[in-house]
């Protein structure tokens, strides 16, 4: 039997670009879409192996458009980007939600990093 907690309540509030979550442990986070973007669980985000991840930039106003259900283990979410791979189990939302802090901030790290922007360039 899993120890992972299931969701009881998943809410997209796309104005404010967050997907908040409640699960049956009691914990309950509100997820930016930019950050669920970031860490996206595909290949093309996570890579095959360590050391293949791709940073992704650019993603401060990305939204998510759809959430479609997987099974009884997760669910996958669109991204206006066209980005809709990987499967986000409860597992990885769990994660991200309780270690949102720290993910963000290393984020921003590599971000900074590699002198990438959240924001996306725009040709005027």
């Amino acid at each position: 039997m899993s120890d992972t907690p299931k969701p009881t309540n998943i809410n997209l509030h796309q104005k404010s670009r967050v997907l908040e979550i409640s699960f049956d442990d009691g914990n309950s986070y509100e997820l930016s879409c930019e950050y669920l973007r970031v860490y996206s669980p595909s290949a093309e985000v996570r890579g095959h192996g360590p050391g293949e991840e791709v940073l992704q930039f650019g993603k401060k106003d990305v939204n998510i458009t759809n959430i479609e259900p997987i099974g009884s283990y997760g669910v996958c979410l669109h991204f206006d980007d066209n980005h809709d791979t990987g499967i986000y189990s409860w597992e990885w939302l769990d994660h991200l939600g309780k270690n949102q802090q720290g993910l963000w901030v290393e984020y921003l790290d590599k971000l900074e990093q590699a002198g990438k922007k959240r924001e996306t360039d725009t040709i005027i």
